[in-house]
């Protein structure tokens, strides 16, 4: 049976679909993966060009700190399933022969990729793309399912944008941990300017966008379709107020350090990181592994049709679609600062 699979991502919505789907199969099978994401070359397009000599910083964004993002959240998705991973980015306006190459360079048995993506610079998973790695690779290839008429698409496409903003928010806080513990053990100075871009992220990002969403519909939903939930939901919902004190205590932390650094001030700051962090993971593990299957139990094709569209992109008025994309741009840049 296959024991090595490769894994390509492009970033699309679809991505956190095709993640899911491959820890899943690879836990099952008992095999490791390698996520693999190639980038078409941005340095010789116009824009590229241009935004390289007018914004250096965004530029190095641009080209690396998407893929190490979403390279991040698939390592993410499969360490917490216990399964053993690598990942891999390169640069290739040839993205088939590049998967092809990947897979044969990791001596890979198997590449699982998705039937369909986004076109134009990302689009690594467009139909075109798998049929040329089908027509190519003497590998067998397993084309996941992630068409828009999937039975019960939007459940599936529901969990997996609240599985991938956890994701995101996990890779953030992971690499707070990390740049706590290269400064306590005296490896690194600690790197005031990342520090502050991670606060605002998880200070930002829950607080306005997935705790409120969660809440006024992945909650309410389930709570109306069954009351067996209701302490786990109770707690969720005190968690989440409790997380804003908690992550305005660590902003105060940093500025303090960023005042006068010192050994004290290094010590408060991480240990309201670590405040943070712990309860963090228990409120994740909660909703990962009680809510999620709950809501996969209980609710209809009618409740998902609804939180998918409050989740999806654009999909609720109340929430302003522009702060989705600039979190995403920052948690970009926060991957590329912290490579």
């Amino acid at each position: 049976m296959y024991k090595h699979l490769l894994v390509p991502l492009d970033g699309s919505p679809l991505s956190a679909e095709i993640i899911s789907q491959a820890v899943a199969f690879a836990a099952v099978l008992g095999a490791r993966i390698t996520f693999f994401t190639a980038q078409a070359d941005f340095a010789a397009s116009h824009f590229g060009a241009l935004l390289r000599s007018v914004a250096p910083e965004a530029y190095a964004d641009n080209v690396a700190g998407d893929a190490r993002g979403l390279l991040r959240k698939a390592e993410l998705a499969a360490r917490t399933a216990g399964v053993d991973c690598a990942t891999k980015a390169v640069t290739s306006d040839r993205p088939y022969a590049a998967i092809i190459k990947a897979a044969e360079e990791a001596g890979c048995d198997l590449i699982f990729m998705g039937s369909r993506g986004v076109k134009g610079v990302r689009g690594l998973m467009v139909g075109s793309q798998t049929q040329k790695v089908l027509a190519n690779t003497p590998l067998p290839v397993l084309v996941a399912t992630v068409q828009s008429n999937q039975r019960e698409r939007e459940k599936h496409a529901a969990i997996a944008i609240i599985q991938d903003e956890h994701r995101s928010l996990a890779a953030v806080v992971r690499g707070l941990q990390h740049l706590m513990d290269e400064a306590e053990d005296g490896k690194t100075p600690l790197d005031t300017a990342l520090l502050r871009a991670i606060v605002r992220y998880i200070d930002a990002f829950p607080e306005r966008v997935h705790h409120p969403k969660e809440e006024a519909y992945l909650f309410a939903r389930l709570k109306a379709r069954t009351s067996a939930f209701d302490e786990a939901l109770n707690t969720l919902r005190a968690e989440h107020a409790e997380s804003g004190p908690q992550v305005r205590a660590l902003a105060a932390a940093v500025e303090r350090y960023g005042e006068a650094a010192n050994t004290e001030t290094l010590a408060a700051v991480a240990a309201a990181a670590r405040v943070f962090a712990e309860a963090l993971w228990a409120h994740m593990n909660l909703e990962e592994n009680v809510i999620l299957p709950a809501a996969r139990e209980h609710l209809r094709q009618e409740d998902w049709a609804v939180i998918h569209a409050a989740f999806a992109e654009n999909g609720d008025p109340r929430f302003d679609a522009d702060l989705d994309e600039g979190f995403r741009n920052l948690y970009s840049r926060i991957m590329n600062l912290a490579a």
